[in-house]
């Protein structure tokens, strides 16, 4: 079953279960970053799973302490320095989240730590999404410098309301566990010794379900983020075009020092 995935090289993906695939998030020394490789292979797995007549149920989830910590330092730079690379970012932002809307396979995650980036967009996107007590879910675009693209603007609204999406999103904002289960933004919230063993009892049944009905309830429920796309369309265009301003670089240079941004205050944005 899983001879067709040897190709992915950043991404460990083996099988618990019968017609059951794991994708784990294995880089632990910096808390499961993405490099370009990692994200473009998020990027497109799902197609491959989607083909896949092996299988029936999905899980993500991340090794060790945290769940992904998003694209890291050198994926950034090179989007904010490099036209071509920009250009392929928009791509993949876009293409990771159509693509997991579009996968006919459910998909459990079991997030583990903190959740940041496309592995969070992965994350919440996933159909029943599994959080520990102990995981750190927030959104930094802002204090990067840029807007709220990945997937915010698709799925975080209908998840826990308008009110509560641009208090997190506008403030970077993080929340745990238990909060995030509290507002909506993922199904259930278990202790984190139970998380992973939640995630497969979970699959199993929907590996055990009518496959048919369960993709098409899928399929119907998922026109809600469809409908969203134009909305999503544009905030990653404005999280690109973010990406050229000052403000990205000021960004990006203050987390690499680890202190405050200092912003330009007088924008004419």
């Amino acid at each position: 079953m899983l001879d067709r995935y040897t190709k992915y090289k950043a991404l460990d993906i083996d099988s618990p279960d019968e017609r059951i695939l794991r994708i784990t998030f294995n880089n632990p020394k910096t808390f499961n970053s993405l490099d370009k490789t990692g994200h473009c292979e998020l990027t497109y797995i799902w197609r491959e799973i989607d083909e896949d007549p092996n299988i029936s149920a999905v899980i993500l989830t991340g090794k060790g302490p945290a769940f992904s910590s998003g694209g890291d330092f050198g994926m950034i730079e090179d989007i904010i320095d490099d036209h071509k690379a920009r250009a392929r970012a928009w791509k993949e932002a876009r293409d990771l989240v159509y693509n997991i809307i579009n996968c006919s396979k459910p998909i459990v995650s079991a997030i583990n730590g903190a959740a940041v980036g496309a592995g969070l967009v992965a994350g919440l996107l996933s159909d029943i999404s599994i959080a520990g007590k102990s995981a750190k879910i927030v959104d930094g675009h802002t204090r990067l410098g840029v807007a709220a693209g990945d997937s915010a603007v698709i799925n975080w609204p209908l998840l826990c309301g308008m009110a509560k999406a641009k208090y997190h999103l506008l403030l970077c904002e993080p929340m745990d566990g238990e909060e995030a289960e509290r507002i909506g933004m993922v199904s259930l919230c278990v202790a984190d010794a139970e998380l992973q063993d939640k995630a497969l009892e979970i699959a199993r049944k929907l590996r055990n379900g009518a496959p048919g009905a369960i993709r098409w309830t899928k399929y119907a429920l998922n026109n809600w983020y469809r409908m969203a796309g134009p909305a999503f369309d544009a905030s990653t265009a404005l999280e690109m075009l973010g990406f050229t301003t000052p403000e990205a670089k000021e960004g990006v240079k203050s987390l690499r020092e680890k202190r405050d941004p200092n912003f330009d205050l007088d924008s004419p944005i």
